[in-house]
């Protein structure tokens, strides 16, 4: 059985790591490359950027940035926010990230999900998902950072995303995200059972019990959260600890 994956997440906003609740409510948290450098110390798998502002200000994303993180760090790379076309997924790239997450852009012009695998390998195309429960076990897509329901649901797009190229998918719960009440695993499970590639939760960890949930019983591949590690709620070491001794495989923090 693969390890599941640990993904702490850099929400990042002119320049500064920045954190709210169901995308709202934004505030301070800390310099990213100064956290990324503490992550990968700390023993995380992977690391996630997100410009979360790029989009909707329909400016591109913060390449200097992205190459100051890529710099001080070993541990694959995920960037996201602001990518509308083959040529920022290479600038993307080229600056020293290893996926590119793809998220409202894909929902304007789905052609780029499928031009960009094609073009640089599926592995490297992570389609992000911000959904949101708009009825009893019905998930919108929402875009620009949860701002606009596209009225697209959203396990039909996750199907859709693998079909035209996608590596891996980010289910990003908009109703949970920042609370700390355990990440949403009536939407991920629902998704993972009807694609076949990665599935990383994203949205709601509070607690160790929230992560061995989300990684069992064949959920989600990978847990992303925030929060609880930027304000140290939870340390990577003692998650991984209490994982393992859970049964549930995990890379060790070397």
């Amino acid at each position: 059985m693969l390890a599941k994956r640990i993904i702490p997440c850099l929400d990042v906003d002119k320049g500064r790591v920045v954190k709210g609740r169901k995308f709202q409510n934004i505030q301070d948290v800390s310099d990213p490359v100064e956290l990324a450098i503490r992550y990968n110390n700390e023993g995380a798998d992977e690391l996630v950027f997100y410009d979360i502002t790029a989009s909707n200000e329909k400016r591109d994303i913060f390449v200097d940035m992205v190459e100051r993180v890529a710099a001080e760090i070993s541990i694959p790379f995920m960037v996201g926010g602001g990518i509308r076309s083959v040529d920022d997924v290479y600038r993307v790239l080229h600056s020293g990230a290893d996926k590119v997450s793809i998220n409202s852009a894909a929902i304007t012009n789905p052609k780029l999900i499928e031009t960009a695998a094609k073009k640089f390998g599926s592995q490297c195309i992570v389609l992000s998902i911000d959904a949101k429960e708009v009825s009893p076990s019905r998930w919108n897509v929402f875009q620009n950072g949860g701002r606009h329901d596209t009225g697209i649901d959203a396990i039909e797009w996750a199907i859709i995303g693998e079909k035209l190229g996608a590596g891996e998918l980010v289910m990003n719960a908009i109703d949970v995200d920042g609370v700390q009440n355990g990440y949403n695993l009536s939407l991920t499970k629902a998704i993972a059972e009807s694609v076949n590639i990665p599935i990383v939760a994203s949205g709601g960890a509070g607690t160790n019990e929230h992560f061995l949930s989300v990684l069992s019983n064949d959920i989600a591949d990978a847990a992303l959260a925030a929060s609880v590690f930027h304000y140290n709620t939870i340390r990577i070491p003692e998650l991984k600890s209490y994982l393992t001794q859970h049964n549930t495989p995990i890379r060790s923090v070397s």
